[in-house]
């Protein structure tokens, strides 16, 4: 169900209980006493034929316009507190349910004893209302003390005695990524590498989420930490304690405050959090900038061997991609789309979100010289030429 079908579902029950509520009310004219000077509801009666019918056709009209008007409002909070609960861990989720069921526990005594009158039934939903409150609010706090019982399966450790200078602190979005497990398995990561309990949770939470897409990004994740695992030395969740209690802090902030603490460097992929980090004095190892400065070097005047595959912006343009997804325009390349083709790089442009190569399609014109090995730098398979 969409949440706009919900809505109108919602109020339109809504406004029915309240029109009943409005009938019951009117009906129990007749009941009500004389107050001062106002009249009592027979006398009502007996001075206005048909005052009762009135009374609750307007009373029904009333509840009706008061669902109407009230029903989109509560149905819309519904919705954002069902939001909230789906984007909270199973934990928390759990100590909800808890608190919720504790209050009502509580309540139930106050609500059999006061429910006999109008006014002792609105005190003692009232305050079940309060006590239900009460309840989330105090197995929320106590929910860390839960943990034995909803810790999810942690992935074993090495020995805690590991001193933690220098180690490298994991981020959920590296995880997902998954290349920081074969650059740990090259050797280029020193000291020791080490997974946050909340960073662990927030990747089960995303693992359990009801989206097909996020529950993939979040298996993978946990897969790629099981390899890691089974290979290297990974260090999970035993310096958690050294941070204060912050379970209202974003993972972001945690994985800077636990850097601090350990004093040791976050490997991430995340733009945002590589720059707050950056500004708190945290070192950071970014794997986007690490993938950027291994890009293979072009020089201008170099051949490169590339398959056209679209046409540009600029008119007669073509595009073609290297092996890392850098872009080439090629000048004319229009012509030549779908094509393997060799051209000659013209120019190299470093821009924010990447390099951009420009580059024109080679002709019999272009002679190659012979190659200076004085001067000659090694790119790879491909050899640079001078051309006219």
């Amino acid at each position: 169900m969409s949440i706009r079908s919900f809505k109108q579902l919602f109020t339109l029950i809504f406004a029915l209980i309240l029109a009943v509520i409005g009938i019951v009310l009117g009906a129990g004219l007749p009941r009500l006493p004389s107050i001062a000077s106002f009249p009592s509801g027979e006398e009502l009666m007996r001075s206005y034929p048909g005052y009762l019918y009135y009374t609750i056709i307007a009373l029904a009209l009333v509840g009706m316009l008061l669902g109407v008007i009230l029903g989109p409002l509560f149905a819309g909070e519904l919705v954002a507190m069902g939001n909230t609960l789906e984007h909270i861990s199973a934990r928390d989720k759990i100590a909800v349910a808890l608190g919720a069921i504790a209050g009502l526990l509580v309540d139930t005594p106050f609500f059999l004893f006061l429910n006999h009158t109008p006014i002792g039934f609105a005190i003692a939903i009232l305050l079940g209302v309060v006590l239900v409150y009460l309840g989330i609010r105090a197995t929320w706090s106590m929910k860390e003390e839960f943990r034995f019982m909803f810790t999810p399966p942690a992935i074993p450790s090495t020995d805690s005695n590991v001193d933690m200078t220098h180690c490298k602190i994991l981020d959920t979005n590296v995880i997902i990524d998954g290349r920081i497990a074969d650059i740990c398995r090259s050797g280029f990561v020193e000291g020791p590498i080490y997974v946050p309990g909340f960073v662990l949770d927030e990747l089960q939470h995303i693992a359990d989420s009801a989206d097909a897409l996020k529950r993939a990004r979040g298996r993978r994740g946990l897969d790629i930490l099981n390899a890691m695992q089974k290979e290297l030395p990974l260090i999970v969740r035993q310096h958690d304690g050294r941070l204060p209690t912050t379970q209202f802090e974003e993972v972001d902030s945690r994985l800077v405050m636990l850097a601090k603490k350990l004093n040791g460097a976050i490997i991430t992929n995340d733009f945002n959090l590589n720059k707050v980090a950056v500004l708190q004095g945290v070192r950071v190892l970014n794997v986007n900038e690490l993938a950027n400065a291994l890009k293979p070097v072009v020089l201008p005047g170099e051949e490169l061997p590339v398959l056209i595959v679209k046409e540009g912006k600029e008119s007669n343009q073509g595009l073609a991609y290297l092996d890392d997804g850098t872009m080439i325009v090629v000048e004319d390349g229009r012509k030549a789309i779908g094509e393997n083709r060799v051209v000659i790089v013209t120019s190299v442009l470093q821009t924010v979100a990447g390099k951009m190569i420009f580059a024109r399609l080679k002709n019999g014109e272009d002679e190659e010289e012979p190659i200076d090995r004085s001067y000659r730098i090694d790119t790879g398979s491909r050899t640079r030429r001078k051309v006219r």
